[in-house]
């Protein structure tokens, strides 16, 4: 088995999954896969591997050892959150995938109880990607002291700079043991702030890091309202989490929609914004003089930046932001998915999403600040571009 504990995930799909019982709990959810380069090519018998990775997930469940540390050290779950946790099963029937053998395209959709569906994506794409990487793409350099001399250099790098960093490479690792190592040999620097990833957080004794996903904003577009959606969510996710978690996701309908409910009491209210799309630096500028708008002293808040980072380029913000807003990242892929080929090209990773389709049979979207990271039902985008923009339906 690849996932052989149920914390072998990350921190905001159960943080999200609280939210759920608590908002929530009898949606049904529907969520698809993307594949955003369209190049993965599967055969029947990775396909036929995937199947039965996603069958064993069922024997999986909270020991009392891993109940102990999550009480000890999520501490902002609820008491009935852990009993829930404590109960939860996967049921691989919400699971339905498909394989097109002419093309190797795979299909995948989940659909069910929110509070259910929500806990496959992050398993999902590990068993998608490390399966991949190791019977269909095996031109690869798995090099243990190679591996380790480079996340030592990137954690150098990002040390000397002042940066505050975290592992998020959970959904798209070349395979365990290489998120593994990244963690175990992150973890000796100060400015590491640990892993989003809660089995290996539990490893090591650390809190894991995470607040929530665009697919909450979706879906709170559905279940509440379209045009503030965004001040839905901050209002029941306070309700929920009160003080803690207090780092808003910002691009689920462009930075703009999100500005327009970040009003005082919620600018106060919150930590810090979440930046995953669009240029990184307009970004700081905006969320800056939004701040100071509101007459907030920018260097009170943080912005946690997460879109497809390396640690260049978080060193390149650090510096942007220096002096004016407190800054943090979230590193993923190009930690835990980082390799060359035997013949010292890029081996690429995987660039694949699973992202919530649809609540209650009604179709979300996400807008993005990145075109290409824009997804949902056409007409569905329209009608949101509308609501937020002005801009007509064709």
């Amino acid at each position: 088995m690849i996932i052989q504990s149920i914390l072998d995930t990350d921190l905001y799909k159960l943080t999200m999954q609280n939210f759920v019982l608590r908002q929530y709990p009898e949606a049904i959810a529907s969520y698809k896969f993307y594949d955003r380069n369209n190049n993965i090519k599967i055969d029947n018998k990775t396909f036929n591997l995937i199947k039965d990775e996603i069958k064993g997930m069922k024997s999986l469940k909270l020991t009392d050892t891993e109940y102990d540390w999550v009480k000890e050290k999520i501490y902002f779950f609820d008491p009935m959150y852990r009993q829930y946790l404590s109960s939860f099963r996967y049921n691989p029937n919400l699971v339905n995938l498909s394989l097109d053998k002419a093309t190797g395209k795979l299909d995948i959709t989940v659909e069910g109880k929110w509070r259910e569906a929500i806990m496959w994506e992050v398993p999902l794409m590990s068993i998608i990607s490390e399966l991949y990487f190791r019977e269909i793409d095996r031109d690869w350099e798995d090099d243990e002291k190679k591996q380790i001399n480079q996340i030592i250099r990137k954690a150098k790098l990002l040390s000397d700079n002042g940066c505050r960093f975290a592992d998020f490479g959970t959904r798209r690792r070349r395979n365990f043991k290489t998120q593994q190592l990244v963690v175990n040999e992150m973890q000796q620097y100060d400015n590491f702030m640990g892993s989003s990833n809660i089995l290996l957080s539990m490893q090591n004794n650390t809190t894991p890091i995470g607040t929530q996903g665009h697919e909450i904003i979706q879906a709170v577009s559905v279940l509440e309202g379209l045009r503030h959606a965004n001040r839905f969510t901050m209002q029941k996710w306070q309700d929920v989490f009160h003080a803690d978690l207090g780092i808003m996701l910002t691009d689920t309908f462009g930075f703009n929609a999100f500005l327009n409910d970040f009003s005082l009491p919620y600018a106060k209210m919150w930590d810090g914004v979440r930046h995953d799309s669009g240029c990184p630096f307009a970004f700081t500028d905006k969320i800056i003089e939004h701040y100071k708008k509101l007459k907030i002293d920018p260097i009170t808040k943080t912005i946690v930046f997460s879109d497809g980072l390396t640690a260049e380029k978080a060193v390149q913000i650090k510096n942007y932001c220096e002096g004016d807003i407190k800054c943090s990242f979230g590193i993923g892929t190009n930690f835990t998915s980082d390799f060359l080929k035997t013949d010292g090209t890029k081996s690429n990773p995987l660039n694949i999403v699973i992202k919530l389709d649809k609540i209650d049979g009604i179709p979300v979207v996400k807008l993005s600040d990145t075109p290409t990271k824009a997804v949902g039902n056409e007409m569905a985008k329209k009608v949101a571009m509308w609501t937020f923009f002005g801009e007509k339906i064709k």
